[in-house]
Order: structure tokens, then sequence, then C-alpha cells
């Protein structure tokens, strides 16, 4: 269990979440692990098979707290709220935020600032760690600087993107060169479809993250098809999108080096299609989604609250911090790794 920006996390399995008072109390195996009052909650969220009682469900809905369901992998369920909901409040001014060109530029810098900052990160760990020649990925850790610092004077967002674009390409430019010796190559970034098998373990990797984003901004109460950086477009879910740019280096980006690295994937794990495509097998999917929920469990401390959580929450405390953004209580400060 964990209490981050008034919202509780409740991540134990057979977790018997009631009332006692006015407070919340957490038992596990009939034991009492945390009791929280309900005046310090904004919001409740369950993962997995976590029961609520009803009494605690009342009081939620009574004090304006909302309670959030999701899956154990952490796909979004349900979230209920009380009569005085507070998400038509938090959408209109959402809307209204994404109807503002200046605002949303505002916010779309965050989003942007964070995916450099932390690509270049990588970069920068990849260049300390590998005993072959660095000098290309030190250039483009050197390049990403100049564009993260361009960022914040980004006059519209057309120039934004072109500064998130550019990034991009000479962030993946190197990619190949931090995978390091192997079977496995990079090449280039194809997407539709992906027609290398590195290229299929970043897009499998990216669609499990952006499920994870989409979770994250509905639990908090937001509409996930509009967003700030990625335009609109029916079925696409902008803001889950928006929300993922700065996660995809640090969650998606290192698992996959790691694991090619570690040759825990070859080529006999994918199969070529007529269309070009590279698909993982079976097997592999699974062995890549064992993977990647084991690391979504791994603790970092978070760099604005400085609360120790696993990176399945990260995503869910940058979207709370999004929320308040958008109803104007703060700047949107994105998850910036060190």
């Amino acid at each position: 269990m964990t209490n981050v920006l008034n919202t509780l996390y409740v991540t134990v399995p057979n977790a018997f979440v009631g009332r006692e008072g006015q407070s919340l109390k957490v038992k596990v195996d009939r034991e009492t692990r945390l009791q929280v009052p309900l005046h310090h909650l904004v919001s409740v969220v369950c993962f997995g098979q976590v029961l609520v009682s009803a009494e605690a469900m009342e009081a939620c809905a009574e004090a304006g707290v909302s309670v959030a369901f999701l899956s154990h992998s952490g796909r979004f369920q349900a979230r209920v709220e009380g009569r005085m909901s507070q998400t038509a409040t938090l959408r209109r001014a959402q809307y209204k935020a994404a109807d503002d060109a200046s605002r949303s530029l505002v916010l779309a810098r965050g989003c942007v600032a964070g995916k450099i900052a932390n690509s270049r990160v990588q970069l920068r760990r990849a260049a300390r760690t590998r005993a072959e020649d660095v000098s290309a990925i030190s250039a483009a850790a050197d390049r990403l600087k100049v564009l993260g610092e361009r960022v914040v004077n980004a006059p519209g967002l057309d120039e934004l993107r072109g500064m998130e674009g550019e990034a991009a390409a000479r962030y993946f430019e190197v990619f190949d060169t931090m995978l390091g010796p192997g079977d496995l190559h990079f090449e280039k970034r194809t997407r539709r479809p992906p027609e290398n098998e590195v290229n299929a373990l970043l897009s499998f990797g990216y669609a499990l993250l952006s499920q994870d984003c989409m979770a994250a901004v509905q639990a908090a109460g937001l509409d996930p098809a509009v967003g700030f950086l990625h335009a609109e477009r029916p079925g696409r879910p902008a803001l889950a999108l928006d929300l993922m740019e700065e996660f995809r280096s640090l969650v998606v980006d290192r698992m996959v080096l790691a694991m090619v690295r570690l040759a825990q994937v070859n080529t006999e794990a994918f199969e070529r299609l007529p269309t070009r495509e590279t698909r993982m097998t079976d097997a592999a999917r699974k062995a890549f989604l064992v993977e990647y929920q084991t690391r979504k469990q791994d603790e970092v401390t978070h760099p604005l609250t400085g609360q120790t959580a696993t990176w399945a929450l990260m995503p869910h405390i940058q979207a709370r911090l999004l929320a308040r953004a958008i109803r104007g209580e703060a700047e949107y400060v994105p998850f910036l790794a060190k």
C-alpha cells in the first residue's frame, strides 16, 4: 500500500479495504497494514483482487473520494464516484485547456522536456557501460541537451513537435550502438509494420506502456482521447500518448536493451511474414510480458515527491500531477530520471 499525492494505491493481492469511523483501514490476512483518514484522500486505486466493503464505498462516496479498479496487470476496469462528481469539472478544464493554444503548448512542453531528458539519461547510461566506441552516443546525448534547452522556448506546437522528432531521430540513430554486438540489430525505427526483431520488441513494449498510461489517466478522471502534444484522432488515446512520452526510454527501451544484451531473446523468438512484418512468437510474447510485469514491480524514488513506489505506480502519480496542472493548481513537472 502506498499513499502518494493524497491517493491510496492498494496493490497487495487479496487486500481488504474497510471503514472505521472516518478512516479507511486496509487489511491483509486480517492484519491491519494501513489506516488513513478519509479527509486526507482524494482517491483510492485498487490493483487486482482487492475487496472494498460496502461501508467503505459509501464513506468514499460521501467524502467525494473516487475509487478506481484496475486489473492486476494495470488495465482500467471501473471508476466509482459519489453524486458530486469532480470528474465533470476536471474534464471541462481539460477540454478548455486543449482548446487554448497557449495552455496546450505549456502542457505539451512538459511531456517533450521529460522525454528528451530521460532519453538523454539512457544515452549517458549506455555511454558509461559500453566497452566499445561511444563517441556517437555521446554526440547524440549532447544534441539532446541542446534540444532540451530549446523546448522551454518553443513558440508553438509545430516547432515543439519538430524538436521532439529530431530528438527521437538522433536517439534512434545510435540505438544499434547501445545494443552492442549480437545477433539482433535495430537498423532504424519501423513501426507499421516493425521490420526487424528489435522493432517488434519496442512496438510490443510501447503498446503495453500505452495501456498502462491510458489506465492511469482514466483512474485520475481524465479523458484519454484529448491530449495536448498528440493531435486528436478517432480511437487514438492522445493524452495517454502524451503521458507515455516521458516513460518510453526508462521503461521499455531500457528493458529491451537489457533483454537483447543478456540474450534473453534471439532470432528464434520471431517470425517473418510476407508483408515484411517481423512478429514475436507466442512464447516470446509471454516471456516479454513476464519480464515487463516483473520490472514494473521494481521500486524507484519519485523525483518530485521523494517517495518510493514501484514503476507500475509512476504513470498514475504523473497523471495526478497532470490533473493538478490542468485544474491550474500547479505547473506540470514531468518524471525526470537521474
